[in-house]
Parts: structure tokens; sequence; C-alpha cells
């Protein structure tokens, strides 16, 4: 019976792998080896922002050189320069400086360097001044200012140059005048001042001021990117065809790479684009090809944007303001996130609320590569800013005890001066008395003879008396 159970069993295993679902399928198509899926070859959209330890520190001084230079804006503004630390309090939580009380005067205490808090000697209030040092660092960066003001209508004429039309807002380039090097009454000392350049109008359709520029000069359509090309051709002998289209890459530590993310690198930088300064209304956008050149474009757009700023960096939000007449993308934070090794996003400065967009190849180790004077003039004034509260107080010691130990020299000197003075008086005054009474004997031998001496010289006899006299009571 066993036996006979053993093989019914076996049968029914058989018959049930006869009717699997496999054998169903023809035997070429299960010879066939399943191949795994290729790796795009891409760059990916969406892409995890890596840090730059060297442009977060950048922001951090930024973040407190931006809040002093606030400060030192509402001390100058007072009619002698100088605020009672009561009313700086209230008028800088009026301005948004500060949100708790007496927070202005804790601040302006952690920076002795630039703020110097005295009391008045009549109303015995507290009052708070700029310091000496600061107030030459302000009057450096002005002069700095006002030395690069044609270097500045260069810049404001590229930039007017990169728009479509020719024409920008007149607020958008007020809100960004201080990463172009303008000054704060450019309106005047620049655009007015340069009509053969810019000219000046209100829109018709907006109550809002535009600038506009005159005429495009070709002379000034050649990007920074063209001519970095140019010297690292020159320099290094770089291929001609690598390095036509191609941008200067240099991806965060701890950026990962991979072998298809190079190759996708390497595909994009051979993608030929039109200059930011071309006119693109011609050309037909539709196609794949022209939206890569479009995308390529973009990139040079924001390039060259930031080669026109001061310190080669500007906030995300002030790009935004050229985005429409300037053809870059909506969402341009994740743009740039694709673009790690051309551009960096820093968050720090102002609690994530901005973000600053640096020029990688423009910086090494946190520092401007190529600065200019007013770059240099404002870093002297966050040198000022980072200096220790400790040094200032040694300093101010140092100036007492130097003050004291050049006093205490002058009384020794005064005392030593009189009592000198006084010897030698006390000795010549004897000299006189011994030489008048000898005068006195010799007159009562001679009474007979005629006076050897003037009226004159009796008056100066008794003066010098009277003087003797006088000094000896003191």
């Amino acid at each position: 019976m066993r036996i006979i159970f053993i093989y019914t069993t076996k049968i029914f295993k058989h018959n049930t792998k006869s009717f699997t679902p496999t054998s169903l399928i023809p035997s070429i198509l299960r010879a066939t080896p399943t191949r795994p899926m290729s790796q795009s070859v891409a760059i990916p959209k969406k892409l995890q922002r890596v840090r730059d330890h060297g442009y977060d520190d950048y922001m951090e001084v930024e973040k407190k050189m931006r809040k002093v230079l606030k400060f030192q804006d509402l001390i100058l503004s007072q009619p002698t320069s100088v605020i009672s630390i009561s009313r700086l309090d209230t008028v800088a939580r009026r301005l948004g400086l500060s949100l708790k009380q007496f927070e202005a005067g804790r601040f302006v205490l952690k920076f002795p360097h630039v703020f110097e808090i005295f009391e008045h000697p009549v109303q015995r209030i507290l009052y708070c001044r700029l310091t000496r040092k600061a107030q030459l660092q302000i009057d450096g960066v002005n002069e700095a200012l006002i030395a690069q003001i044609p270097d500045a209508v260069t810049r404001l004429r590229k930039l007017l140059m990169l728009s479509n039309t020719g024409r920008l807002q007149l607020e958008h380039v007020r809100i960004a005048r201080k990463d172009f090097g303008l000054p704060d009454d450019f309106e005047f000392s620049v655009i007015l001042k340069y009509p053969q350049f810019f000219r000046l109008f209100d829109a018709k359709e907006c109550r809002s001021k535009y600038v506009e520029i005159v005429e495009r000069d070709p002379k000034l359509t050649v990007c920074a990117i063209e001519r970095l090309r140019e010297r690292e051709y020159r320099e290094k002998g770089i291929d001609a065809e690598d390095i036509r289209f191609s941008f200067i890459v240099r991806f965060p530590p701890g950026f990962k790479i991979g072998k298809y993310y190079k190759i996708a690198v390497w595909k994009w930088q051979r993608v030929p684009y039109w200059s930011p300064y071309d006119d693109i209304s011609g050309y037909d956008l539709r196609s794949l090809e022209a939206q890569k050149r479009m995308e390529k474009r973009a990139v040079a757009m924001i390039h060259e944007l930031l080669s026109l700023t001061v310190e080669k960096k500007i906030t995300l939000e002030r790009i935004a303001h050229f985005r429409l007449v300037m053809n870059l993308p909506k969402k341009l934070k994740d743009f740039l996130l694709q673009h790690q090794g051309i551009f960096y996003i820093s968050t720090r400065g102002n609690h994530g609320k901005l973000h600053t967009v640096f020029l990688r190849e423009a910086y090494k180790k946190g520092e401007l590569i190529e600065p200019n004077d007013l770059y240099l003039a404002r870093r002297k004034l966050a040198e000022l800013i980072l200096l220790s509260p400790k040094k200032a107080y040694v300093d101010r010691e140092l100036v007492r005890y130097r003050r004291g130990g050049e006093d205490d020299e002058m009384r020794n000197f005064n005392r030593d001066y009189a009592e000198n003075s006084f010897s030698d008086f006390e000795t010549e005054a004897n000299g006189r008395h011994d030489g008048e009474g000898e005068d006195k004997l010799q007159s009562d031998l001679d009474c007979d003879s005629e006076p050897d001496y003037t009226d004159e010289d009796t008056d100066s006899e008794e003066g010098g008396d009277v003087g003797a006299t006088r000094v000896l009571g003191n």
C-alpha cells in the first residue's frame, strides 16, 4: 500500500511540472539573457547641496558686518554723528535692527573698535559715536567707491546689454547697487551724468522708472568666461575644441562624482550655446537642441552677472529680479544646484532667509583671487569688526599708562626746574646784597665825590629788590 502511494505522488508531481507557465514561453525567448537597464548620462535635475565651509564662514562675517553697517548709518544720520544710548535702542527697535529692549546697547558693546560709548560732561547721559579707526575705514570705503565710478559705468552698461530689451527697472538696479559698486546717488552721479550712455524714462504702462542703454558697444560684448578660456588656452595649451564652450568646474569637498556623472558633465561641456549678449529673438527655440543651448546660455548669463559684481557674489533674490528680462529659468535654486561646480549657494548670514550665490572660480579658500580696491576697503572694515574686544581694552590701558607716565615726567621736570630756578636766584640775590654793602662803604669813604650812577640804575635796582622779595615770599 505504501508503494502505491509513493508512485501516485511521483506521477502527480510530474504532471504539475509539465503544466508550469514557463513551459508556454518559447525556448528562444527563455534562452535570451536579461540585460540590466543602462544608467542615464544626463545631469540630474535635483542634486543635494554640499556645504563648503569657506563660503559659509565668509557669510558669517558678512552677517556681522551688515548689522554693524546699519548701526553706523543710523549714527551718521544724526546731525552731530552722536546719539544717546536710550534713543539708539528705541530707533533700532523701530527699524527692526533689534527686537528686545537694551539689545542695541549690548550689540554696540561687542565692537569697541567701531563704537565708542562716553558720558556727556553736562547731561551725565551715555552717548555713542564712531571711533576714529572706524571713521577712517568708512572714509577709505567712500574714496574707493568714488575712484571706481568709471568701472561702475562700464559694469552698468554691460548689465543693460544683458537684458533682452536693453532696459531695466531703476528700482531693481537700486536694490543691487552695492553689489555692482554703484554709489547711493547713482541716478544723478552715473545715469544723468553720462547721457551718452544711459537714458532715464517713465514707463507708460506702469509708474516705474526705467534706465535704458543708448547704444550697444560691440567691444563690451566679450564675456568674462571667454577671456578666461583664452588665458587658459595660451598658458596651459588646452585643446581648442575641449575649451571652446566649457566652464571652469571645481566641485566642493565631499561632492560624490560617479562615472556616469562625469560622462554627463563631459558631454555638457561640449554643448554649444548663444552668447548672453546675442539677440535670440529670431531663433526657433522649440527643438530639443535649442532648449539645451538655452539652458547652457542661462548658466553663462548668471556667470556673467556674477562677474560684473564687485565681490563676485549676489543674493538669489536679486538675481530673480532680472529673471524675465534675461530669460532665466523659474526654479533658480534647483537650476543652480545642478551646477555646483560653477556656483555655490550659501544659506548663512540671515537665518536661512537669504541665499547668496558665489562664483566658485573667483574664490580660493574663502578669499577673492583678484581683489579690487573697493573689495579691499570693505575687508579692512570687516577686519576691524573682527578684532577682539580684549585688544581694545588693552589698548586703552596702554594709552592711560602712557599718559600717566608722561604726566609724572612733566611734574618731576617742573619741580626740578622750579628748585633749580630758586637756588640760582637765591645765589644771585646774595651776591647783590654783598655788592650793595661794599657800595655803601665806598660811598661813606667818598662822600664828597659825585655819585657815578644815574636814576635809571636806581630804579632797576629797586625793581630787582622788589622782584626778589616776591619770589622769596612765594
